[in-house]
Formats: C-alpha cells, structure tokens, sequence
C-alpha cells in the first residue's frame, strides 16, 4: 500500500468535499380557483464552498431557502438550474445507478426523529436499514455494525430491540446519527437536527458530533434559525435570506463584524437569548 505524505494528506484537506455552483430552485404553485401559475423561487443563484472535515452552519428565518439547499445537496430535491460538486463529481450529471452508490456518501439527519424513524421497527433494526437498502453485509454483519454504531453514540447495546417512543426525544435522535454513521458518510447534513430538543440535550447532541468529527473526520452541514446554537460549533457561517446567501464568515468574525442587516437581526436575536438564559441561571431556574 502506497502511503500519502503528509503535505499530500494537507492539500487533500484543503481541497473543498463540496462545492455547490450557483444554485437555484423554482416551485410552481396553481391557484386554487384559476388555472394561473405562479413561480415561487425558493433558492437563487446560491455558491458555497465546504473544506472535507469541516463545520459550515447555514442560517436564516423560516423560508429563507436553508432547509431546501440541505434537501437539494442530499439530493431529495432536483434544483432548477446550478451544479452540485461533490468528490469533484457533479451530481446532477450522474446516472441512476452512480446516485444510488454515492448517497452513502451523503447522508441527512431531519429536525423530527418522531417523524423520521418508523415507530415499527427496533432500534437496531432501523439503524440497519441503510445497509440493507445499500445491499452492504450479511445480516450478521449488518447487526454488528448497527450495535457499534450504537455504542459510538452512546446508546447500550441493551437498548437494540426498543422502539423508537421508548426512547427520549434525545435518545431518538441518536438513533438517526447512528443510522446516519452507520454508512460512513463523508458528508452529514442537520437539518433543525437540534431545533426539537431541550438546552441540554442539544449541547450533549453538539458534543457528541464533535467528537465523532474528531474521530471520523466528517464534514458537518448544519442548518439552523438558531444563530446561538451553532456559533460555537461551526467554523464558519453562512447566512440565508430570501433564497440568498448574503453573509459567510468564519464563526467568530461574524459574530464579531457583521455586515448585512439580517445578520445582526439573528446576532441581536441570539444576544437577547444569552441574556435571558443568564438571568434565569442567576435566579437559579435553570
């Protein structure tokens, strides 16, 4: 086996897992008494580069086209016009059977796990189901990987043969990270992941993605209303309104600087937030 230099292994890094290429998305919505159309442009003209084992955080309001960029690059969207470069590959060029090999590599968490994960199925069971619909494994072995991929996300393997409503809503939101690692993706994409949980379980969930990104190197596109929540765990941000990017930044200097008016909305948003949370520890309510 021929080994990588180190100066190879940087460049490797350096070199974006994604880049997505002035990227848009159009609806077409029918009028309920008319035969009108109307075009609804939900994402205009959107570029963005992601570094492989990095933390790219997309925010915005509801509706401001974070949750339909998420939905096109995990390919669950077909996006009106733009290119989707993923491993140098442009994805919206592939052929059916290329797709069905490279979603492994792409894999995206929803905001309700409640809603995502069938009620039906086990634990282990739903953690599996990847690798059976990618045909990876015996069964046998299939088993094993879903009690690793339990483990690592901090669920006994005592726990494989529970439903999902036996569990917290935290808990089922480890069984999808762990349904998600459970393929070794390259790319993991939150979408809300952390919007349905409490304080503390959002900052266990935050640890926990830290940690396997140390561990994996997985490249985090995290998208969030939440400008507080992914400040810290991002290494840069990329701001979202009306279908645009219209501020990206390394974290901290754009917590620090802002530029556009809906930038220092969210961080004026986030301060109030702080503040409240402060004062509620303060009293001791917290």
């Amino acid at each position: 086996m021929t080994m990588k230099s180190p100066d190879a292994e940087a460049d490797n890094r350096s070199e974006p897992l994604l880049e997505v290429r002035d990227l848009s998305k159009e609806y077409i919505q029918r009028g309920r008494l008319s035969r009108a159309k109307n075009t609804v442009n939900a994402m205009a003209g959107v570029s963005l580069k992601i570094r492989r084992g990095s933390t790219v955080a997309i925010v915005g309001a509801s509706g401001s086209g974070k949750s339909t960029l998420a939905r096109c690059i995990a390919l669950l969207e077909q996006p009106t016009r733009g290119e989707i470069i993923f491993e140098g590959r442009d994805l919206l060029a592939l052929s059916t059977r290329e797709l069905f090999r490279i979603r492994r590599s792409i894999q995206l968490i929803f905001q309700d796990p409640t809603s995502a994960l069938d009620p039906r199925l086990s634990a282990a069971e739903l953690i599996a189901e990847p690798l059976v619909i990618q045909r990876i494994g015996t069964k046998e072995e299939r088993q094993a990987k879903a009690r690793e991929a339990m483990e690592r996300v901090g669920l006994p393997a005592s726990c494989e043969n529970k439903r999902p409503l036996e569990f917290s809503g935290g808990q089922r939101q480890r069984i999808a990270i762990a349904r998600a690692l459970v393929l070794e993706p390259a790319l993991l994409i939150l979408d809300e992941a952390l919007s349905s949980l409490d304080l503390a379980n959002q900052e266990s969930i935050l640890s926990l993605l830290s940690e396997l990104q140390g561990a994996c190197g997985i490249t985090y596109v995290h998208i969030s209303h939440d400008l507080r929540s992914v400040s810290e765990f991002a290494d840069e941000i990329a701001v979202m309104h009306t279908g645009r990017i219209v501020e990206q930044k390394r974290a901290a200097e754009l917590v620090a600087s802002a530029e556009h008016a809906h930038t220092q909305e969210l961080l004026a948003a986030m301060r109030t937030v702080e503040s409240i949370c402060a004062e509620r520890r303060a009293k001791g309510l917290v």
